[in-house]
């Protein structure tokens, strides 16, 4: 390993994580996790600060410990000079993305924030791409857009999460029909993505399905019957299921005049 003129190294890429999930470096230890075990790890060093990535993707970021000493033994290891920070570049105007694994209650967690991408993600891996007013969860493999959120974080903030890496092109939703359900109101209107829809009293308290496209909301009747409207907002899907009815509790009171 060679030290450059700033003093920046990269170590060796053939430093593997053991069983124990602890790698160690010039006296300090790297918790990356047993799940990591054998896995190969390569880090960025300089004065102030330690990368490590995997497979060209940051894992953590930790203040630097190693003084010049540190890095002029390093560089006799046999690794090679470091490349540009695999922090990304600073500008408040360009959106970056991360992956997380979103949980079994629907959350994410990034920094010292956990948000809510959705229940229906629990258990999946996604990809968020990170604007400045905007969060859009969506498919790591087709980018097919699932969720968008308000960004709580600032730039700054969002440049130092573990994994955060320059944006792609921008999700964009599913070309095809999304299908949900719906209860009916006693009104006979239902909501969909913020538009609500007038089917009739005649279909109140009945439970139907809908497809929604990027133009058209298409709705099915349970007698079979089938009807579409022109969708007039943009609005994400937010609810899949049919909401139940409100059960009365006991020692509620019937309003007056009823």
């Amino acid at each position: 390993m060679r030290v450059t003129e700033d003093d920046r190294v990269e170590a060796p890429t053939d430093r593997v994580v053991p069983a124990s999930g602890n790698l160690a470096v010039r006296g300090k230890q790297f918790w990356l996790g047993p799940t990591r075990a054998g896995v190969t790890v390569t880090f960025w060093a300089d004065h102030d600060v330690i990368h490590l990535s995997i497979a060209g993707a940051r894992v953590k970021t930790v203040r630097s410990h190693l003084s010049a000493t540190d890095l002029a033994a390093l560089a006799g290891t046999g690794g090679r000079p470091a490349g540009p920070s695999p922090l990304p570049p600073a500008g408040p105007d360009a959106a970056l993305e991360i992956d997380r694994t979103v949980s079994c209650g629907g959350l994410v967690s990034l920094g010292e924030h956990r948000l809510l991408a959705a229940e229906i993600l629990s258990g999946r891996r996604v990809s968020i791409r990170i604007d400045a007013a905007t969060l859009m969860f969506f498919d790591p493999d087709t980018r097919e857009l699932l969720r968008t959120r308000p960004n709580p974080l600032s730039y700054d903030q969002a440049r130092k999460l573990r994994g955060a890496r320059s944006a792609g092109p921008p999700p964009r939703p599913s070309v095809e029909p999304v299908t949900i359900q719906r209860r009916v109101w006693d009104t006979g209107v239902i909501m969909v993505a913020g538009q609500k829809l007038a089917l009739g009293r005649t279909h109140a308290h009945t439970i139907i399905t809908v497809h929604v496209a990027e133009h058209t909301i298409t709705v099915d009747f349970t007698d079979g019957a089938q009807r579409t409207f022109r969708r007039t907002t943009t609005q994400p899907i937010r609810s899949w299921q049919a909401q139940r009815p409100r059960t009365p509790k006991p020692n509620d009171q019937p309003a007056v005049g009823t």
